[in-house]
């Protein structure tokens, strides 16, 4: 589903962001991405749907290569559901219209499929009875909760997420990570930027661990979390698993 081979990508002539990032994410597969603050996480995930430009390399998402000038990346998009930090809601709108904008600009439905599409996926989130409010009057969870929908009414291939607990009070990132574990379950293709490792320990198959713009390790989760083999890697377990 999603093949990443020898990405580079650099800001400005002075900084190097990603260094020969190369791994595959299979179709239905979750793989979750982690390591310190800095290490190309969020630019890693970005590059894969074309919000981040990379000077090497190449990225195919479902046979399409994203950094060819001829891909119509406005449309690849909108087959790639994407999840941020800060949720990124049009907060004049309200919560049933932020679902269906997109799938009656991008995707032509009518206003009335789209509003069915909408209402059963705030169904699936637990937000249904909030439809007609706005975003400043749901918590951050919903919030978070709403643009998971949002994204599934797009009927995406694959879904990424850059780090989206880590703007959320502790006792709402659970009922995002509940959204998320169901999603994994049902078999959808995920790329996810977390420190959550209970998520990773749980869901995911893989795990990538990153470090200064690099790929320190690609393993499956019984690996990464049983025995890592760089000393990056572990000194990052021993510092996150501990609290």
């Amino acid at each position: 589903m999603i093949r990443i081979s020898h990405v580079d990508k650099y800001y400005g002539p002075g900084f190097q962001a990603l260094r020969d990032c190369t791994t595959t994410i299979a179709k239905g597969e979750v793989v979750v991405v982690c390591g310190p603050s800095g290490s190309g996480k969020s630019t890693l995930i970005k590059c894969v749907n074309g919000l981040e430009p990379f000077q090497g390399g190449e990225i195919i998402l479902d046979g399409i290569k994203v950094n060819d000038p001829r891909t119509n990346l406005p449309k690849l998009r909108a087959r790639v559901g994407m999840v941020f930090q800060h949720f990124e809601l049009f907060p004049h709108l309200r919560i049933i219209d932020n679902l269906c904008l997109a799938q009656e600009k991008v995707l032509g439905r009518s206003h009335r499929e789209a509003v069915t599409k909408s209402t059963k996926l705030l169904d699936r989130v637990g937000l249904r009875e909030h439809a007609a409010k706005y975003p400043a009057e749901l918590s951050g969870g919903q919030q978070q909760r709403v643009a998971i929908a949002r994204a599934l009414a797009m009927d995406p291939i694959a879904m990424l997420f850059d780090e989206p607990t880590s703007a959320l009070d502790p006792e709402m990132i659970s009922e995002v990570l509940d959204v998320m574990v169901d999603l994994a379950r049902e078999g959808m293709t995920m790329m996810v930027v977390t420190h959550e490792m209970g998520f990773a320990s749980k869901v995911a198959r893989r795990v990538i661990f990153m470090d200064k713009g690099e790929i320190v390790e690609d393993a499956l989760k019984t690996d990464f979390f049983g025995s890592p083999r760089s000393d990056r890697a572990q000194k990052f377990l021993s510092k996150i698993l501990s609290h």
